[in-house]
C-alpha cells in the first residue's frame, strides 16, 4: 500500500479495531492508570515490528505453500491468549496493581496477534523504495493509537468506580472471546 494517506487509514483502522493487545492496553489503564502503562506501548511496537519481519521474511511463504501451519498457529496463539486470560481471572482485584499487564504479556500478545500478518502482507510497502518511512509513520501510529487504548481504559476504570477491580476479569472474558473466534477460524 503506497498511497500514505490509505497507508495511515489502513494502519489506524486496524490499530483501533478491538483485539487483545488493545484489551491488555486498557485494563492497564483502567488498573494502573496512564502514566504507568505508557511503558506497555514498548512491548507493543516491538512485538509488532518482530511479528511483521517474521511474517513477512519467513512465515508467509510457509503458510502459502502449507495453509495448515496458519490454523495450527491460530491454534496456538489461540491457546496462549487462553492462559492470559486465565491468569488475568486469577490476579482479579486481589492482585497488585503493577501485576496485572506487564511488558511481556504485551509483547508476547502483539507478537502473536492477527492483526500482525495483515501488516505485513497487505499494508507495509516492503518493497517501496522509501520503506523507513513508512516504518516510522507505523512506529507512530502505533503509540497513538496504543495510547488511545490505555486513556479509554482509564475513562472506563474511572467510570467504574469501586468495580474497578472486576475490569481484569472482564478483559480475561474478552481475551477468551478472542481465542474462540480464533479456533473458528482456524477450521473454517
Amino acid at each position: 500500500m503506497t498511497d500514505p494517506l490509505l497507508f495511515l487509514a489502513a494502519v489506524l483502522t486496524l490499530l483501533g479495531t478491538p483485539g487483545p493487545t488493545n484489551t491488555l492496553l486498557a485494563t492497564a489503564g483502567a488498573t494502573a492508570g496512564v502514566r504507568r502503562s505508557l511503558p506497555l506501548l514498548l512491548g507493543e511496537l516491538g512485538g509488532y515490528l518482530l511479528a511483521v519481519g517474521v511474517v513477512r521474511l519467513v512465515l508467509g511463504p510457509v503458510i502459502a505453500a502449507f495453509p495448515w501451519v496458519g490454523a495450527g498457529l491460530k491454534i496456538a496463539v489461540a491457546i496462549y491468549l487462553v492462559w492470559i486470560a486465565i491468569a488475568l481471572w486469577r490476579r482479579g482485584a486481589a492482585a497488585t496493581v503493577q501485576a496485572r499487564v506487564t511488558l511481556q504479556m504485551v509483547f508476547v500478545t502483539t507478537l502473536l496477534n492477527p492483526k500482525a500478518i495483515i501488516f505485513a502482507l497487505t499494508v507495509l510497502p516492503v518493497s517501496h523504495p522509501q520503506l523507513v518511512w513508512y516504518v516510522a509513520a507505523f512506529a507512530l501510529c502505533v503509540s497513538a493509537a496504543g495510547s488511545a487504548w490505555i486513556v479509554l481504559g482509564r475513562a472506563i476504570g474511572a467510570g467504574a468506580g469501586r468495580h474497578a477491580g472486576l475490569l481484569p476479569r472482564v478483559a480475561a472474558v474478552v481475551l477468551g472471546g478472542f481465542a474462540g473466534v480464533l479456533v473458528a477460524s482456524a477450521f473454517a
